[in-house]
């Protein structure tokens, strides 16, 4: 069995593909069934960030579940195969899993070292889980992702002083506007990325935070954690006409703002910031041409994320090798468990075999004489079954081991 993860992420495609490629979080629960009901595909999990989409899957064949993946991506975003092959990435085992490590140590996100993908990791698992798309290899796989994450951030300076997509976005309009204090602000959404940005507004000085949400309640929730207030998303266009800055940051997948509702906002003369790091967009990129407006997205985001890198950077390479040490860990305990019911089921054949034996042999003889038989044949048992054992466990992921798994279960059981 294989790990594989096939992908596009901010590196290797467009803002434009990648947001066609996004799956919103409604549509997870049918692309993790469309994936496992694939024949090549056993278990799936679908990480779908701002920076990335990445399908992980368990399967027996390497190329076929590969095909499997990439149809699956061509039919997301309606392309033909060859207008997407050459933006994807693949790896798969070691390379897979050191992938999802990196990952999960923020190495591979916008922001060097932020921590907000740690908790999109898990809930793209836990989704799989609770859709029963995720099982054992899955769990076993991010489980120890999520370890990972936690330990380069203990035990590296990676996410010190290291900034989350969302207070990003803050710092971006706060740098354009020359400060943030006394601006009115509209956040567009109320999931962990906006409940980010409406953190750093307050720490920015901002005391007109008013929060749209498509679910009135949530919205609420937050506003009145903070101070601020709720308003429903048909309300977005009135408000609209006296805030300075716009934040926006939900999973929809069709545009929140149309450039038509900012018109009248434009006509009045004043300027607007709006600063969208939703993927896909929250607000129709066309609305960057109407006076007034300044539209920034997450390609503005990641260049002004790479300021001030220096410190964080310094640390890749402690990560990195601590991700190593990772991979071969997690090396062990996969292969370990793969191999285990087998190694198990020879065993209890074997031992099965021993005790028949002794009672054959033994049954006339007095209880020290049984002891010692019992006693010499455990013994015997062990020692042969020791080094089958070992290159079990060893050959274990490889064809080799394929090989001996067969024979032995051909042999003995």
């Amino acid at each position: 069995m294989s790990v594989i993860v096939v992908g596009v992420n901010h590196r290797t495609v467009a803002l434009e593909l990648l947001e066609r490629l996004a799956v919103p979080g409604e549509r997870l629960p049918k692309a993790l069934h469309d994936l496992v009901s694939r024949e090549n595909i056993g278990e799936a999990v679908v990480l779908s960030t701002c920076n990335r989409t990445e399908i992980y899957v368990q399967a027996e064949r390497f190329h076929p579940a590969v095909a499997d993946i990439r149809e699956f991506l061509c039919g997301l975003a309606f392309l033909a195969p060859e207008e997407l092959t050459d933006h994807l990435y693949t790896f798969h085992d070691a390379a897979a899993v050191a992938h999802l490590f990196t990952v999960a140590a923020g190495l591979d996100s916008a922001v060097l070292g932020e921590s907000e993908i740690l908790g999109q990791v898990r809930v793209a698992w836990e989704t799989a889980a609770s859709e029963r798309a995720a099982g054992p290899a899955m769990h076993l796989l991010f489980r120890h992702a999520l370890e990972v994450g936690k330990r380069v951030r203990t035990e590296t300076a990676i996410g010190r002083s290291a900034v989350s997509v969302s207070s990003a976005a803050v710092a971006l309009a706060g740098e354009r506007l020359g400060g943030l204090a006394g601006r009115r602000v509209i956040v567009l959404g109320a999931g962990e990325m906006a409940e980010g940005m409406v953190a750093s507004l307050v720490g920015a000085g901002v005391d007109d935070v008013r929060i749209a949400n498509r679910t009135h309640a949530r919205a609420a929730s937050l506003a009145t954690r903070v101070g601020g207030t709720a308003i429903g998303l048909d309300g977005i266009a009135d408000a609209l006409q006296d805030v300075d800055v716009l934040l926006t940051s939900t999973g929809a997948s069709d545009f929140l703002v149309e450039a038509a509702s900012l018109e009248a906002r434009s006509a009045q003369g004043r300027q607007l910031l709006i600063v969208d790091v939703a993927v896909p967009r929250d607000v129709d990129p066309s609305a960057a041409t109407l006076p007034g407006i300044t539209l920034l997205d997450m390609d503005d985001l990641r260049a002004f994320a790479d300021v001030g890198l220096a410190e964080r950077k310094r640390e890749i390479g402690k990560v990195r090798d601590l991700i190593d040490e990772e991979v071969a860990r997690f090396r062990e305990l996969a292969l370990g468990r793969e191999m285990a019911p087998l190694v198990a089921e020879l065993r209890a054949r074997v031992e099965e075999l021993r005790v028949a034996e002794v009672e054959r042999v033994a049954r006339n003889l007095s209880d020290d004489d049984r002891a010692a038989i019992d006693a010499a044949t455990r013994s015997v048992v062990a020692k042969l079954l020791h080094e089958p054992t070992v290159r079990l466990k060893d050959e274990a992921g490889t064809a080799r081991g394929e090989r001996l798994a067969e024979a032995l279960r051909d042999l003995f059981l």
